[in-house]
């Protein structure tokens, strides 16, 4: 029977990312949240808390122009790639603390092309760092893989694995963006943009919108068949001397990544292990990355990805599914979004309702995992 204070997801809506000229980021917003409502059977007037992020499209709380004035408690939330994790968490505790029974968290952004507008100064760093180009991502990342490749014995065909299985997925997937199956080798052969990753090795900026419907545990059942609970979620943020995107140093030993806090934090909290795990969500702004979060967030050990990237072992049918909407690199990156997909995803495949590829064998358990600037991470345990 569920408890009072637990926490579960009863709906879910999602604007298809992308680029679309149609419409404006509050459009798919809107969108997002009407069918997250319809899925869940509610009324916007049924709302008692929201909580909502955007990087770049707007006020989140000007929506309730749109949905209804109800004179309902509204957060604005902007966590960088965190943003929709944190919205999520302002809800869960929100209910918990009795504030309301039924909550929403919404996430939205429409991102030019080309690469992130970002500022040195919002980031509390000099010029200096923009000038060495350490602002631009690819150039981070490249570096930060091509140090966790040596320092593991790791090829780089297995970048081209992490991004191949991504598109094979996302070609299934009718919310993803990039949808045409690519081969490792025309992946590895794709322009080379920061060694070692390439062309079809990043995700882009993007469009889209994800909105979901939480109920506390005294409500949930009456609303949803099969309600997802939320057994855990963390946030954590980098400790002196880690090596993160935006963050101007360079450990000569070992460091402790937020990924890691935030993972062992939320596997604490769900009272799970790593080895539970049979739905996955992991950020995958680019292939290296992907390879390391496998590791920090305790899902395989530090080394052991490409053999289980070559076993099948990530894929839909495998042991241990990631990513299975094609993550980032088929969805691309909507910053306030991006988060919520991934758990939109998890909920679906642990209902048995994936409008992509259906994960086999009825999961109960699934993983969501977000990292970004300037060295901020978010997880998620959820079990059904």
């Amino acid at each position: 029977m569920a408890r009072s204070d637990d926490v579960y997801v009863v709906g879910c809506g999602m604007h298809p990312f992308g680029r679309d000229a149609s419409v404006t980021g509050m459009d798919m917003a809107e969108h997002a949240v009407r069918e997250a409502l319809r899925d869940a059977g509610v009324g916007w007037a049924d709302i008692g808390y929201a909580a909502g992020g955007s990087d770049v499209s707007g006020k989140p709380d000007t929506l309730v122009g749109r949905l209804g004035l109800t004179g309902v408690p509204f957060v604005n939330v902007q966590g960088g790639c965190a943003t929709g994790a944190s919205t999520v968490l302002a809800v869960a505790n929100a209910l918990r603390a009795g504030e309301a029974t039924l909550g929403l968290a919404v996430g939205f952004d429409k991102h030019e092309r080309g690469a992130f507008h970002v500022s040195a100064a919002r980031y509390g760093l000099g010029d200096w760092y923009a000038e060495t180009g350490m602002m631009l991502t690819t150039q981070f990342f490249a570096l930060k893989t091509q140090r966790y490749l040596h320092e593991y014995g790791i090829s780089e065909r297995a970048l081209a694995m992490v991004a191949a299985r991504a598109f094979r997925n996302g070609s299934h997937h009718p919310m993803a963006w990039r949808r045409k199956p690519l081969t490792e080798q025309e992946i590895l052969d794709s322009a080379e943009v920061s060694p070692p990753l390439t062309q079809y090795m990043f995700c882009s900026p993007g469009q889209g919108a994800v909105a979901l419907v939480l109920a506390r545990g005294d409500r949930a059942f009456d609303l949803c068949e099969r309600p997802v609970r939320l057994a855990s979620v963390a946030l954590r943020t980098r400790r002196f001397g880690s090596f993160e995107v935006f963050s101007p140093w360079l450990p000569p030993g070992p460091h402790r990544s937020p990924s890691v806090d935030a993972a062992e934090a939320v596997f604490r909290g769900a009272d799970v292990r790593p080895a539970d795990v049979r739905v996955a969500q992991l950020q995958d702004t680019d292939s290296g990355s992907e390879l390391i979060h496998l590791a920090e967030t305790g899902l395989c050990g530090h080394g052991e990805q490409e053999e289980l990237l070559a076993s099948g072992d990530t894929d839909p049918t495998g042991r241990l599914p990631v990513n299975t909407d094609g993550g980032c690199l088929a969805g691309g990156e909507p910053v306030g979004a991006s988060g919520l997909r991934q758990f939109h995803e998890v909920v679906r495949q642990l209902q048995g309702r994936a409008a992509g590829v259906q994960v086999p064998g009825a999961p109960r358990v699934g993983f969501t995992h977000v990292y970004g600037a300037p060295g901020i991470s978010a997880c998620s345990v959820l079990t059904i």
